[in-house]
């Protein structure tokens, strides 16, 4: 047909002749497949059931299958039990199609394409377009979730021989230096998922679940000028709407899989948040602790523009006064400075003090001289990064609305995307 349109026209829509030699292709490796997997293979006349008992043959069963080459059709042995009453298909679970209608590949692809794309229809435009699959934005919503439920369930098992002492140190060279990243960011969930929780809106309610995500990453080296350089490819990923104890068995898995325990110098960092340094006491005992400096610098600004709400000049000249102070890591001096702060406005004093206790109770965690002097890090921009890239693409777009079971899935599939670990649990599917 392409070829006798282009004697008409004397032209050629090459898109054209490569999307119908493409579904011309598919349609043939379908067919061919189909005839594979018809074939009858020998059926022993039991198989042993979970239950203990045997399950006997039953007779072949038919079941359709969207593959990567589009529909086909199988033929399986069915088994039945009397004992339980429950049915298997031992085909099923060897080619790993139990409980599906979709391929090991085409759900591999639904996997990535919802948890990298916008949206689930966007993925399902996606493997249309890409892929010449038809397939729903509800499938792609389930397999994506389905996936990530997996990859969560592995990881909690992990967490649970990790902390039972039940794997082994992991062996290697030996890391100079060693970081852990912790911050926290909202993500948007139906109302059911807050319900008895305050919120910071005006009404009072609670809108967003925290999820708590965490990065481990390497440092080898510093430049010609003395700043540290992550090693390349270094980083992973882990997160999850949860309690600041469940996160803490979960960075801790993380940090002894990437060798904690034979890095030479160890590093905590965060943001000043309270249960970040009552977890690196728990989990990371020894561990040097470094407030992020651009989050403190933050502080100041902060308290600049409450007390200078209207003059941009005079709020950036307070600042700088003072700033020199946290970057010299001189704290004592500058909680001094503002201790000592005129001021007759309860509101704005209790800010003031609370500033004050702020830079005072981390004051050993700003030594930002002595850190730059050990060629450390003082940013937390890793982990900010994270939180962007990990989290706020793909789950806090405008009119998302997450469980935090299918929150929770698809934080664990782009942990694991963004980690560059998901060929590696892949295989273990297959395995």
């Amino acid at each position: 047909m392409v070829f006798a349109e282009r004697r008409k026209t004397g032209g050629l829509d090459l898109e054209a002749v490569e999307m119908t030699l493409r579904t011309a292709l598919h349609q043939a490796g379908a067919a061919g497949l189909s005839e594979l997997l018809r074939q009858p293979s020998p059926a022993p006349p039991t198989l042993s059931c979970p239950c203990g008992d045997q399950a006997r043959y039953k007779g072949m069963r038919p079941k359709s299958l969207v593959t990567v080459l589009g529909p086909a059709e199988m033929l399986r042995a069915y088994y039945w039990c009397s004992r339980c009453r429950q049915g298997q298909f031992s085909t099923d679970a060897a080619l790993d199609i139990e409980d599906t209608g979709f391929s090991p590949g085409v759900r591999r692809m639904l996997a990535l394409v919802g948890s990298e794309c916008s949206s689930f229809d966007r993925g399902r435009e996606q493997m249309d377009l890409l892929a010449g699959l038809e397939v729903t934005a509800k499938a792609v919503e389930r397999v994506t979730e389905s996936i990530g439920a997996d990859i969560a369930r592995r990881e909690q098992e992990t967490m649970r021989q990790v902390m039972q002492l039940k794997l082994p140190l992991v062996v290697g060279r030996p890391i100079p230096v060693i970081y852990v990243q912790m911050d926290a960011t909202g993500v948007p969930v139906v109302p059911q998922e807050t319900e008895g929780r305050t919120g910071k809106g005006e009404d009072g309610k609670a809108h967003t679940r925290e999820v708590k995500l965490g990065c481990i990453f390497t440092q080898t080296t510093t430049d010609a000028e003395g700043w540290p350089v992550r090693e390349e490819q270094s980083t992973t990923y882990t997160g999850a709407i949860e309690t600041a104890g469940e996160f803490s068995r979960r960075i801790y898995t993380e940090a002894f899989q990437r060798g904690w325990s034979r890095a030479e110098k160890k590093v905590v960092m965060g943001d000043g948040a309270e249960w970040i340094w009552n977890l690196r006491q728990e989990q990371f005992p020894g561990a040097i602790e470094i407030v992020d400096l651009y989050h403190a610098r933050q502080h100041l600004w902060d308290l600049g523009t409450k007390l200078h709400p209207s003059d941009e000049a005079l709020k950036r000249r307070w600042v700088m006064a003072r700033q020199h102070l946290l970057e010299d890591g001189k704290i004592e001096q500058l909680v001094a400075k503002l201790r000592v702060l005129p001021c007759d406005d309860p509101k704005l004093a209790e800010s003031i003090q609370k500033e004050a206790n702020y830079f005072e109770g981390n004051a050993a965690r700003m030594r930002y001289p002595e850190f730059r002097r050990q060629g450390l890090f003082v940013g937390t921009g890793v982990i900010e990064a994270g939180c962007k890239t990990v989290i706020g693409s793909r789950l806090k777009r405008s009119g998302m609305f997450w469980t935090v079971r299918g929150a929770d899935a698809v934080i664990a599939l782009r942990c694991c995307r963004q980690s560059r670990e998901f060929d590696d649990y892949w295989e273990s599917r297959r395995a």
